[in-house]
């Protein structure tokens, strides 16, 4: 971990473990302290932001307070001297500069949003719709955001860039990876970050995609050439969720989201029977521990049984913080439109109109479903 991944860690577990019931800081920093901050490069001062909404969402979804700090307690975690970070890095993961850490337990991730559209979007515009349909559909497959962490102050790190003013902290749904890699027979685990392919995107068409290093198309959104192999009950259940979470996200302008689909092939799975779902099994699906203890039926969240047995499904729809109507937004619009003069290709999955870009993300979800009783 580097020093700046250091600071920003132990800045973010910091407002985690002293932020009061009340959602106030432990302990006020004193003038100095005021003062000085203001040159720090990486250390920041965060406080959670609507500390009382976000509880409530997890009474809602059953996480326990003194459960979900101890992920981000070293102390609680686990008493080996090879781990003794609670939040680890996993680098830069995507176009946005956006940097990811999970905790020690593997049970949470925690994602900056650095750009200022995206952040302000979602806390003046998106937060409160998206509370209240989470409170509303228990099942929703919008990943489940527990915090939203924003900077206390201005820093020569923030101005600059260096550093991150905003961070969401949201479930794992590849929790379980770590404890099934420490068994003898080791499940495969694989990830695909899923988003319509049908639109325009320049590091892949524009010449070819001879322009873009291949480390910048690997960014890209994936390609998934398979099937998600369901049961009629289950894809009839799978393709309503999507159509009422994008529903949402179309009446907020939200565009660019992308579904993130997780499939494991269990050493044991060929002796697991299908469930449908009204069904209960008795024996859980893997992981058991928190936050991840499976209701019954099975969801995407814990996992969901292929129909013929041998994989599991999770998904979750995730990153509907680009807004259609930010002035961001607006002006890739007008250059995208501007290129097209040239060489016509369409729209951006960031210039799209929402309805228009909520048809498309159907249209691909419901091609990858394959009913098979």
């Amino acid at each position: 971990m580097t020093r700046r991944e250091t600071l920003i860690a132990r800045s973010i577990v910091y407002a985690i473990l002293n932020t009061k019931d009340n959602g106030k800081p432990a302990k006020k920093p004193s003038l100095v302290t005021r003062i000085l901050r203001l040159f720090y490069t990486y250390w920041l001062t965060f406080r959670l932001v609507r500390y009382d909404l976000f509880k409530a969402l997890h009474g809602v979804w059953g996480i326990k307070e003194d459960d979900y700090r101890a992920s981000f307690d070293i102390k609680k975690l686990n008493h080996q001297k090879k781990r003794r970070k609670a939040l680890l890095p996993m680098g830069d993961m995507g176009y946005s500069g956006s940097t990811f850490f999970r905790t020690n337990d593997g049970a949470y991730l925690v994602k900056s949003i650095p750009r200022h559209f995206e952040h302000d979007f979602f806390k003046s515009e998106l937060l409160l719709s998206y509370a209240d349909h989470m409170r509303a559909n228990r099942s929703s497959l919008l990943v489940r955001i527990t915090s939203f962490l924003e900077s206390t102050h201005k820093s020569i790190g923030v101005l600059l860039g260096l550093a991150p003013s905003h961070h969401i902290i949201m479930e794992n749904i590849m929790y379980g990876q770590d404890q099934d890699a420490q068994k003898t027979l080791k499940p495969k685990w694989e990830s695909w970050d899923l988003k319509p392919t049908s639109y325009f995107f320049p590091e892949r068409d524009i010449a070819g995609g001879l322009l873009a290093s291949q480390a910048t198309k690997s960014k890209l959104a994936d390609e998934f050439n398979d099937k998600i192999w369901l049961p009629e009950a289950q894809a009839t259940q799978f393709m309503r969720q999507v159509e009422n979470d994008t529903m949402l996200l179309a009446k907020c302008n939200a565009v660019d989201y992308s579904l993130f689909l997780v499939r494991i092939s269990a050493a044991d799975a060929e002796s697991q029977p299908s469930l449908q779902p009204e069904q209960t099994s008795a024996e859980p699906i893997p992981p058991v521990q928190p936050p991840f203890t499976p209701p019954h039926p099975p969801s995407w969240r814990t996992g969901v049984t292929s129909s013929n047995g041998k994989e599991i499904y999770r998904a979750a729809i995730l990153d509907f913080f680009w807004s259609k109507h930010t002035v961001y937004a607006q002006a890739m619009t007008g250059l995208v439109r501007g290129y097209n003069l040239i060489d016509e290709q369409g729209p951006m999955s960031i210039t799209t109109d929402s309805n228009e870009y909520r048809e498309r993300f159907l249209k691909m979800c419901s091609e990858y479903i394959e009913v098979q009783e």
